[in-house]
Parts: C-alpha cells; sequence; structure tokens
C-alpha cells in the first residue's frame, strides 16, 4: 500500500464522500430558511411532483433503502408536512398544504445553493461536473453498483 496521500487525491471513492459532506455543509446553509433538513428536500421535491407515490417508488427514485425512506416520510408526516393514505399495504405519499408552502421556498434555496457553488466553481465547471458524476453514477448503477 502506498504511503502516501495520493491514495486518497487519486480514490474515487474518497474524493467523492470527501465532496459529498463539503456540498451537505453548503446545503444545509443554502436550505437554512426551511422548516425541514436539507437532508428532506428532494424527498419534499419528489412527493410534490408525484403526488400519491408509493414509498417504495420513492425510495427507488432517491436511491435510498426502504428503510431510510420509511424513516424519512414518517418525520415529515409528524411535522404534518406530508401524510401517508394505504391502499391495503401500499402507502401513497401526499404532499400537505404545510408541505406545499415549504416546497414554495424551495426554488429559492435551490438558488441559493447554485449560487454558493458557482461563485466558486464557475457554471462551467458546477455543470460539467454535475453532468460527469450523474453519467458515471449511471455507469455504475448499470453494473448493479
Amino acid at each position: 500500500m502506498k504511503s502516501d496521500e495520493s491514495v486518497l487525491t487519486k480514490c474515487l471513492f474518497f474524493t467523492s464522500n470527501r465532496l459529498s459532506n463539503i456540498m451537505r455543509k453548503v446545503a444545509d446553509e443554502a436550505f437554512s430558511d426551511l422548516d425541514i433538513s436539507s437532508s428532506y428536500v428532494y424527498l419534499l421535491v419528489i412527493v410534490n411532483q408525484y403526488c400519491g407515490i408509493t414509498q417504495s417508488e420513492l425510495a427507488e427514485k432517491l436511491d435510498i433503502s426502504a428503510s431510510t425512506c420509511t424513516r424519512f416520510v414518517d418525520k415529515l408526516v409528524t411535522q404534518d408536512i406530508l401524510r401517508k393514505e394505504y391502499d391495503w399495504k401500499t402507502a401513497h405519499i401526499y404532499i400537505t398544504d404545510k408541505g406545499k408552502n415549504t416546497c414554495e421556498q424551495i426554488d429559492s434555496s435551490f438558488e441559493k445553493l447554485y449560487k454558493c457553488y458557482t461563485d466558486i466553481l464557475g457554471e462551467d465547471v458546477s455543470n460539467t461536473l454535475a453532468n460527469d458524476m450523474w453519467c458515471v453514477s449511471e455507469m455504475l448503477a448499470k453494473k448493479g453498483y
């Protein structure tokens, strides 16, 4: 094994996790005006877009485990942001009026987030990096990862 730090800088696993941790802090700041944690923003966006989505569909779209999805949804249900309706054993997720109000604020938070990192990286680098990361994740997902 190499004894220098190049093992960190040349490792996609390490660098992507490092970037993720930094971006989480940036997102937390950008979404700080919302009544919810930045971790829940994308879940709320999807539910707002797909009214009545099942929990399993939601977990799949967000690429999170079913248990994590349940925990996130249950948290937002207790905050009266989402509601669940059951069709036999299948939970369908709907956004409440309070959730709709939160969604109205999300767009400006996304703009703050985008501005924060594009001010540092520039728009071209930001957009290219996001696109490249998406393409790489799709290629790896197609291999079953």
